[in-house]
């Protein structure tokens, strides 16, 4: 009956097909919709700009000075870690930066974060310092970094053959930087996420969420990645997301189910300051949640399955999984007992046989009011059973 609802034949094969359904490596509507909302508080910043030498560049590259964030990872010694994404530059790209700066071309500038250890993390240019760092090593990946798509008075040449008058150039050569500093408070992390949306205009872009597990990392990050890999949850979801949309999901399911009533508008600012406020999840029962996350995904397995988090769509509707999740989660935490997943099912019918609640995951989903709805009406159905 609910697949009939839903439009969609067998929900099962949309667990073999979720290579077509997750995303590309490009922003979708969604991400660009986050990015031109407004955001209706925004703090200063204090920064200030300075030229670096390349070869002083990577001598703090390499004497640790200079920082390029891995990405998403966990450092409780660093204030704002993993910005960046892996290196994806091809190697025609990292010959081409070093002839142009062989060649005295202009060279797009850098974006620092300086901490209050007063090393420096790389916001943007990741890819011109790692080339860097590559070609004074010489060594690219494991193997010989030899100029190649070059001009041919470069070819074949490492940093070690450079002529002498062609080593000096190199060194020698300024690159522009901007210092942006942080005192790694909520405010201070928020207008550097500001920031770096700003920035994020060219190569492979962010998703916001990318963006949020760079600038928040921590035990929270951590936590929303070990409950990615719940079976449970990815027997719903399908293939991970190659650009954290999933993550960002359990986020949003985390931030309503923890901090109910508390939703405002824009959404990216909501669940930054959720991370901000619970990035080191010291007031988060995180077994209590993710016994409870677990238990949900496993009744809506045993009930419509995939179809649960999906509507007219073979995507996942995020807005829908929210609601249906949280609204479970709530239920279970009440409850004597689980309802019986045929209960489950019926109650996913009621939910998308109102209007409203219809509405509210296909129209302005991220409207205080849309939200208010979906998640009020979600656990007025299920806390029914």
């Amino acid at each position: 009956m609910l697949e009939k609802i839903l439009g969609q034949a067998n929900p099962l094969q949309m667990i073999d097909q979720q290579d077509a359904i997750n995303e590309a490596v490009v922003l979708d509507e969604s991400d660009y919709a986050e990015v031109d909302e407004a955001t209706p508080e925004v703090q200063p910043i204090s920064y200030s700009g300075t030229d670096f030498d390349v070869e002083g560049l990577v001598r703090r590259l390499n004497r640790g000075d200079i920082v390029i964030p891995t990405f998403g990872h966990s450092d409780p010694n660093v204030e704002v870690a993993g910005f960046q994404r892996a290196f994806v530059w091809r190697p025609a790209q990292m010959d081409k930066f070093i002839e142009s700066l062989l060649l005295g071309f202009p060279v797009p500038g850098i974006v620092l974060v300086q901490q209050a250890d007063k090393r420096y993390l790389v916001l943007d240019g990741q890819q011109r310092l790692s080339t860097l760092a590559a070609f004074y090593d010489g060594r690219r990946g494991n193997q010989l970094f030899a100029l190649k798509t070059v001009a041919e008075e470069y070819q074949d040449l490492t940093y070690s053959t450079l002529s002498d008058a062609q080593r000096r150039s190199l060194d020698n050569t300024f690159i522009q930087a901007i210092i942006v500093k942080t005192d790694g408070s909520t405010n201070s992390l928020e207008s550097i996420y500001q920031v770096f949306e700003r920035l994020n205009s060219g190569g492979t872009q962010l998703t916001g969420h990318e963006i949020r597990v760079a600038l928040y990392a921590g035990r929270l990050i951590d936590f929303i990645a070990g409950l990615n890999q719940l079976p449970s949850w990815r027997a719903l979801y399908g293939k991970p997301s190659p650009r954290l949309r999933d993550q960002e999901l359990i986020l949003r399911i985390l931030a309503f189910f923890v901090s109910p009533g508390t939703y405002k508008r824009p959404m990216k600012k909501f669940l930054n300051d959720f991370s901000g406020t619970n990035r080191d999840c010291a007031n988060l029962d995180k077994a209590h949640i993710k016994g409870l996350l677990d238990r949900v995904c496993s009744l809506l397995n045993e009930s419509a399955g995939p179809a649960s988090l999906r509507h007219l769509s073979k995507q996942v509707n995020v807005a829908m999984t929210e609601a249906v999740i949280v609204g479970l989660m709530r239920r279970l935490e009440v409850g004597d007992s689980s309802p019986s997943p045929e209960s489950v099912n019926q109650a996913l019918i009621k939910l998308l046989d109102d209007k409203k609640f219809v509405e509210s995951i296909t129209e302005g989903t991220a409207v205080d009011d849309s939200v208010k709805y979906r998640l009020a009406f979600a656990a007025k159905i299920f806390g029914a059973l």
